[in-house]
């Protein structure tokens, strides 16, 4: 089978079929992350990002280039989520603004479109770094180059492209260490390379179903369920669980779902579990014992049923959002703070914040929650504090998109650098000098947290064993035990010096109080001269966050 040109009919197909074998491998490419930590998520973010174009594509009927070329750029740049999201969002939008012109492409147009695409993607990151998707992403394009001159058949093309995007990325731990000492390949490299082999089996004509699954067209009459599946079941242990492990098989579930409920005794565990993973839980749970009593609800299909149940009944009308929530008076500035955990969420908003994105290391808000979070906001500068480093760049490309308000990014990694910047806000500063002093004053703040390993692996010549806790600062992983305190005041330790005058602690909703304040009275008879504060942060998967300024 030769094809020598595509045009915007088979495009679409192409797209749809990259963009469905990604979220068909996002959990496996989460794996992939190099800290084995309970919140890899570049394959759902990667996913949620070519899914919010695939939505806008399946929308078209009989597009042109141009349409499709629009949908998929404009989709995915407003549905980036997380760094690997965005510069995937980049790579389509080069692509586009090639092939757009065009009611049929060949392979001379596509050569031209995807070194647009790397090109692209590579002005969007400050400082590029090889060994990732944007290595993998070039070394296709420069296959494409040298391919284009020898056929001018898509098929043998395209699996040129993709056959050496695969070795590209098999490459990508001789290029950065951190790859080979934790034994994986790059994660948004695989995710790439997934959308291009998803996309050559459209070509090929293999069978797909183009079709989104419903949940993605969720009504907009009422409010989604977030979590659709409620898992309930019990596990007869083959041993009794220590009090650590069921502590963090229950932070587990809460990464994957809400309204979690564990109970257990020396014989069994009852587990509830909101989730849309009803399988993860359950997989989790069988490295305890067996199962029983294993039951799953569709909370959809059950919340379809009462709404056909009370659509006869005479209920009040409900008032409108902007009727329960006062117009905000109009100012000069104004500060949006990417945050999870009550306590925290509290503190951010008593420092001033106006709106709160609920999300962060678990899940990334997209370009489109930052911009709808701005419209929120009756300013003319709104402050953004991404709080999560692979926040900043959905943060930035929504400030290059917003056009009615200035949008400006304080590059915050953490939660701690979030609050550090609040506090020096001066209202009558203007928002140039207040951006400066922010930036000058997150450089002062050190971070440490807490969490547990998911895995063994071995980083910084440090060996890491499954269910090890460990102590990670802004740059590597500083710590790691098998006691939460020791490991906690080792991280601590590292993260203080002579220039240091005070230590906060941000307690999680897995920690105790006075377990922090144990820790905390240990820093301070160590270093007198030293001022510790502890507060409720309630973040999940961190049982401290810990800064050091």
């Amino acid at each position: 089978m030769k094809i020598t040109s595509i045009n915007a009919e088979l495009l679409a197909k192409m797209f749809l079929a990259g963009a469905k074998n990604l979220d068909a491998k996002k959990d496996w490419i989460n794996e992939l992350n190099v800290f084995p930590v309970p919140d890899g998520d570049t394959g759902t973010n990667m996913s949620m990002t070519i899914m919010s174009a695939a939505k806008a594509v399946s929308d078209l009927e009989n597009p042109t280039m141009a349409q499709l070329s629009k949908a998929i750029s404009s989709g995915s740049l407003r549905g980036a989520r997380g760094n690997s999201g965005v510069i995937l969002s980049q790579l389509f939008r080069g692509f586009c603004k090639v092939i757009k012109e065009y009611d049929e492409v060949d392979v001379i147009i596509l050569t031209e479109a995807v070194q647009k695409a790397v090109e692209t993607a590579y002005k969007a990151v400050m400082k590029p770094k090889e060994g990732t998707i944007l290595t993998v992403a070039k070394g296709a394009a420069d296959k494409a180059t040298e391919i284009s001159n020898k056929t001018d058949d898509i098929v043998e093309y395209l699996e040129a492209i993709v056959e050496e995007a695969d070795y590209v990325l098999s490459k990508t731990p001789d290029m950065l260490p951190v790859l080979k000492q934790a034994g994986v390949v790059d994660s948004g490299g695989q995710g790439l390379v997934q959308v291009l082999k998803g996309a050559y089996d459209a070509l090929i004509g293999k069978e797909f179903d183009y079709s989104l699954e419903s949940e993605e067209k969720a009504s907009e009459e009422k409010e989604e369920i977030k979590f659709v599946y409620r898992t309930e079941f019990v596990t007869v242990l083959d041993r009794p669980l220590s009090e650590r492990e069921e502590k963090e098989f229950k932070l587990y579930l809460e990464t994957i779902g809400d309204s979690v409920v564990v109970v257990a005794d020396d014989k069994k565990i009852k587990v509830s579990v909101h989730t849309n993973a009803p399988g993860h839980a359950i997989q989790k749970a069988l490295d305890f014992g067996s199962l029983t009593n294993v039951q799953i609800l569709n909370l959809k299909l059950e919340d379809e049923k009462t709404v056909k149940a009370t659509s006869n009944v005479d209920a009040p009308v409900e008032e409108s959002k902007a009727s329960e929530e006062p117009a905000m008076e109009h100012k000069d500035m104004g500060f949006i703070a990417v945050s999870v955990g009550e306590g925290v969420n509290e503190i951010f908003k008593s420092l001033g914040a106006d709106y709160i994105i609920s999300g962060g290391q678990t899940m990334n808000p997209s370009t489109d929650d930052v911009l709808s979070a701005v419209e929120k906001v009756n300013a003319d500068h709104v402050f953004v504090l991404p709080n999560n480093k692979n926040i900043i760049m959905a943060a930035k490309q929504a400030a290059e998109i917003c056009e009615d308000k200035e949008i400006i990014v304080i590059p915050t990694k953490t939660i701690p650098q979030g609050i550090t910047a609040l506090v020096n806000f001066i209202p009558e500063l203007s928002a140039e000098d207040n951006k400066e002093t922010m930036l000058a004053e997150i450089e002062n703040v050190k971070t440490g947290q807490v969490t547990y390993a998911v895995r063994d692996t071995e980083i910084d010549g440090k060996e890491i064993k499954k269910n090890d806790y460990m102590g990670i600062g802004d740059k590597t992983i500083l710590a790691v035990g098998q006691e939460l305190e020791a490991t906690t005041i080792e991280m601590t330790e590292q993260m203080i010096d002579e220039d240091s005058a005070m230590v906060s602690i941000y307690v999680g909703k897995e920690a105790k109080m006075e377990d922090a304040e144990k820790i905390a009275s240990i820093i301070t008879e160590k270093h007198s001269d030293l001022e510790v504060e502890i507060n409720q942060g309630d973040q999940p998967i961190y049982y401290y966050i810990i800064s050091v300024e």
